[in-house]
């Protein structure tokens, strides 16, 4: 069923413009630089005030088109020329996918995420998780896959950091106005605003359903803050990662149960279902009470949702993985149980890591695990852990017949190329590169570019980065009462000509953002040489609820800005999408270290490589598939030990080592005209053998090869 998605922003354009609202409201244009460029020059300030085109068009004073329209015919010029990218784009019939499947006319695979991080302006995601699927929807799009994605809206999205003078972490969440936001609510065929009912204890509680276009594919989002619900469910969907436990087991009940029957009242049937994490996992439970409704057995109802559904894992440690006191989602689930005709221990045990067991929590990965097909990790080494983990879910198998499978995580090209590199790639190897994201022979050509060039792209990036950085550094001072003289020096931090090395990520314990610390004066020598300058840039949030994270933090802010090697260490706050964009394009080293085998996958330093930047990681993730020797560094030889103060005294000493060694000598020494050439061969290995093989491209088509096709076709 076709239902209408109606704009509600107070937006009116000339009818010269009258195609502008459509692409307003596709998120299209957040990886297309035309787009950005136009949307700039109907009004520089506030394109730069709010980088988000409803936002723009509602403040832009109507007598300001005139002036635009009737500009010499330069702007109707590029915006004739925009909406034809744009029709190309979304009206393309020969797309990748129907090239690999001519043949196939089902249904889409439906994809669920707790969030998804498309744009800054949209913050319906913290971190990599969502980021991620966010590039997966716009690889999606990309590739031509039919494909819809469920997900929430949340009121409040994920919080804004602050960090005070001393340090401590400060959580501010603000309300977003989604009349502001490029989302339109859907309409039921009455024409009324689209609700879906979730069943929860002696209530039902609605969502409100939101259409947000991201290129040719659709997400459909959730949302609970509507008057038809009692205020104390309004929240539900109030905030990303809620801290509360019975509250956040309610948004997952939203999530899945609702998101299911969204696609129900939309007339989807989807072909593959795909659960990003096991936030979603209630999905499951949704599909198997409309098929016991259908008189299907319990077991005939099983198989028939598993081998329709993929599950992606992205937790490599137990403690990682969602779970709730089994009493608390008895609560939630009795309703359900007697729906289906069953004893409320069957629903319960499908949670359980270990049936046989007593006192364990309902585990949302385990229920996820036993309702799906296929099971992957998102790096080669995560699907060895994770089968490890969990081979006791699969009978008959060990974790020596790995079980869990892996689609190794990619990153959106387009969304995470910097403009200069951008420019030179398509200016000296082809302005066709993004019909080529997977052809190794392609991207070889990088190694063709001149030194000078490819240093030159790369120094403008840095700059953007550094200028970026400084403002934003202002804002902070200003904030502590730094004097106007403290102020204007910042203007003096961070060197353009320093070896610089950006570290951006969510200050989990584990990722151990503190580990060059541990040898405090041999890192300040490395810093601190005046003939081999070095500086580093951090920036990461800890989530409210993690106490040791957030010390974390206030030991770097202050360790930056309060110590010896101030000037040398910049902490900068509130990490998102659009610090993330400047510090992967701009930065000279991108630092990895966590604590092996713990991160799944890590796709920053992806992005820092497909923009030149040089790895220098743990071997953890999916580093130790890309790393070739010539593309960047390997901080110790992956040897995992048991006492953790033992393993961070061999991964600290092997950083100071290759810092001493090589990576500070490979930038300052053997330069021609300035540029370190030897560096400069090891950026376009970086390119070179980074982008085919780590590109959402590649990712999404992994994913339709290996489990959505076979399934969608069995």
């Amino acid at each position: 069923m076709a239902l209408e998605a109606t704009p509600v922003a107070n937006i009116h354009v000339p009818d010269e413009l009258s195609r502008l609202p459509e692409m307003v409201y596709n998120l299209w244009w957040s990886w297309t630089p035309r787009a950005r460029r136009f949307f700039s020059m109907i009004n520089a300030n506030l394109w730069a005030t709010y980088r988000n085109p409803v936002q723009l068009l509602i403040n832009l004073e109507p007598h300001q088109w005139e002036r635009l329209i009737n500009d010499g015919g330069a702007f109707m010029s590029d915006y004739r020329r925009l909406v034809r990218e744009y029709d190309a784009y979304i009206n393309m019939e020969q797309t990748p996918f129907r090239q690999q499947f001519p043949d196939y006319t089902g249904a889409p695979v439906a994809y669920f995420s707790t969030e998804f991080g498309l744009h800054e302006c949209l913050g319906i995601y913290s971190g990599g998780l969502g980021v991620l699927s966010g590039d997966h929807a716009k690889a999606a799009s990309d590739f031509g896959l039919p494909f819809v994605g469920i997900g929430i809206l949340y009121r409040k999205g994920y919080f804004h950091q602050a960090v005070d003078a001393d340090g401590d972490q400060d959580h501010e969440f603000r309300d977003f106005d989604f009349y502001r936001l490029p989302v339109k609510p859907l309409q039921s065929s009455s024409g009324r605003p689209l609700l879906i009912p979730v069943d929860l204890p002696g209530r039902e509680v609605y969502a409100r359903v939101w259409e947000l276009k991201v290129g040719r594919v659709n997400l459909y989002l959730l949302d609970t803050d509507i008057p038809e619900n009692d205020i104390a469910d309004r929240p539900i969907t109030s905030q990303l990662y809620v801290r509360g436990r019975e509250m956040r087991l309610c948004q997952e009940l939203v999530l899945g149960i609702g998101g299911v029957r969204v696609l129900r009242e939309l007339g989807i049937t989807p072909s593959v279902w795909h659960m990003n994490e096991g936030h979603s996992a209630f999905l499951a439970i949704e599909r198997l009470r409309a098929l016991m409704k259908e008189k299907h057995s319990w077991d005939d109802a099983t198989r028939t949702i598993a081998a329709r559904t993929v599950f992606t894992t992205h937790t490599p440690v137990p403690a990682g993985n969602e779970a709730f006191d089994t009493q608390l989602v008895e609560k939630y689930l009795t309703g359900y149980a007697k729906q289906l005709g069953v004893d409320i221990q069957k629903l319960v045990k499908l949670g359980i890591s270990y049936p046989e067991g007593r006192g364990q929590p309902f585990n949302l990965t385990a229920l996820a695990i036993r309702m799906s097909h296929h099971v992957n990790g998102v790096s080669k080494l995560h699907g060895d852990v994770s089968s490890h983990m969990w081979h006791h879910l699969f009978p008959g198998k060990s974790a020596a017949d790995l079980p869990v499978d892996y689609v190794t995580n990619g990153v959106h090209v387009a969304t995470w190329l910097g403009h200069d590199l951008r420019t030179l790639v398509e200016d000296e190897i082809g302005a066709d590169w993004n019909e080529h994201l997977t052809d190794q022979a392609f991207w070889a050509q990088v190694r063709d570019l001149k030194d000078e060039d490819l240093w030159a792209a790369h120094l403008h990036q840095k700059d953007r980065m550094i200028r970026l950085v400084r403002s934003r550094l202002v804002q902070q001072f200003g904030r502590h009462g730094k004097s106007p003289d403290e102020m204007r020096a910042v203007n003096h931090l961070l060197d353009p000509h320093a070896l610089t090395i950006g570290f951006g990520r969510r200050f989990a314990t584990y990722k151990r953002a503190g580990l060059i610390f541990k040898d405090f004066e041999r890192l300040k020598t490395i810093l601190t040489d005046p003939e081999r300058p070095v500086q580093i840039i951090f920036s990461g949030k800890a989530h409210p609820a993690d106490l040791p994270g957030q010390e974390l933090v206030r030991q770097i802010f202050n360790l930056a800005f309060h110590s010896e090697i101030t000037g040398r260490i910049i902490f900068l706050e509130d990490y998102e999408m659009r610090v993330c964009r400047h510090l992967v394009q701009g930065v000279d080293v991108w630092l990895n270290t966590p604590r092996r085998p713990r991160e799944a996958s890590g796709t920053s330093g992806m992005k820092a490589a497909m923009n030149g930047g040089l790895n220098l990681s743990i071997s953890d993730g999916w580093w130790p598939e890309a790393y070739t020797g010539d593309n960047g560094w390997l901080i110790s030889d992956g040897r995992e030990f048991d006492n953790e103060e033992m393993q961070d005294y061999e991964d600290s000493s092997s950083f100071y080592q290759l810092m001493e060694q090589d990576v500070v000598p490979t930038f300052y020494q053997g330069r021609e005209n300035g540029i370190p050439r030897r560096w400069v061969r090891m950026m376009k290995e970086s390119m070179a053998t980074i982008i085919p093989a780590f590109s959402a491209a590649r990712m999404l088509t992994d994913y339709a090869h290996k489990f959505y096709m076979p399934m969608a076709t069995d």
